[in-house]
């Protein structure tokens, strides 16, 4: 059985906090070894944000193309912007044995789960709705129409975390990080993780000769 590395998956609604969450994990964590799937979008490049790092920021026309040519491992629109996971990166880490974690919409996380039967997929909402805008509101990324929007879009994007392994409330970041951590620890000590990374151990301990 080869040492195939395992895709943890992220969604949530906007403003919940997802990419905070990931980012101080993966900071504190790195033992781990777990790399940070970069996704394509064709979305605005943020104050801040670095292609490459944050994004693969490209043109509509670009990504349709990719589209046609099967570039992508999965992809979705979102708030009237395409966003996608590249098939030929992740397959590269994938292979390496490393394990590899997606921030990605239910819609993507859908095509994932179908491709790879053993990723495991987190939901992370808000404490409540208020709480939510106030979040969307103080990131200060998007005009009050963007945020009407997003809100409005909330109950839809939530309505799907029955589909979701793990439920994680963000209401006290610390807790929410600890959760994170528990929820891949686990998953990390499963039979089927440890049977795989340790298969020549075991086959040494079970040997009778």
């Amino acid at each position: 059985m080869k040492n195939i590395g395992r895709i943890f998956i992220l969604s949530a609604p906007s403003g919940t906090g997802k990419s905070s969450l990931i980012k101080f994990f993966l900071k504190k964590e790195k033992f781990l070894k777990i790399k940070m799937s970069i996704s394509y979008t064709t979305r605005v490049r943020r104050p801040g944000e670095v292609h490459g790092c944050d994004y693969y920021f490209v043109s509509k026309k670009k990504f349709k193309w990719m589209i046609k040519k099967k570039k992508f491992l999965e992809y979705a629109k979102v708030f009237n912007n395409y966003y996608g996971t590249s098939f030929k990166k992740t397959q590269a880490i994938l292979l390496q044995g490393k394990d590899m974690l997606l921030e990605i919409d239910w819609q993507g996380a859908r095509q994932i789960k179908k491709i790879f039967l053993n990723s495991k997929s987190i939901f992370v909402l808000p404490p409540s709705k208020k709480e939510l805008l106030k979040r969307l509101k103080n990131r200060k990324q998007d005009t009050k129409e963007v945020i009407f929007e997003r809100m409005k879009k909330f109950t839809q994007e939530t309505s799907h975390y029955l589909e979701y392994d793990y439920l994680i409330i963000n209401d006290n970041f610390n807790c929410a990080i600890s959760d994170l951590k528990i929820i891949i620890y686990s998953y990390k000590l499963s039979t089927l993780y440890q049977s795989i990374k340790y298969k020549n151990l075991i086959k040494n301990l079970l040997n009778r000769d």
